[in-house]
């Protein structure tokens, strides 16, 4: 599901909502939750999952074009835990 799909499904379920009011409720509940990833924070959404960030250590890398060996600094990525009711919906047969 792409964000278009997403608003689209929203305004399905919500009628009395406008658009632009969908649109911006959005992009308030993303921007919410990459403000606090990015501040070190964790988002826990109860039966869905939980966002947190991990740290990757600086590595070597390659160069595939020239075969050069390149340094590769260390960073911060965002990671996704399924919850339990999450997990069970997935894996129900």
């Amino acid at each position: 599901m792409i964000r278009s799909e997403l608003l689209q499904a929203l305004a399905q379920e919500n009628p009395g909502l406008r658009m632009e009011e969908i649109e911006k409720i959005v992009g308030t509940f993303f921007d919410e939750i990459a403000a606090r990833l990015a501040t070190g924070g964790r988002v826990e959404l109860r039966g869905f999952g939980a966002f947190s960030t991990r740290e990757r250590d600086a590595r070597k890398g390659r160069n595939p074009r020239t075969g050069e060996a390149v340094s590769v600094p260390g960073k911060k990525v965002p990671y996704f835990k399924p919850g339990k009711e999450m997990r069970a919906r997935l894996n129900a047969d």
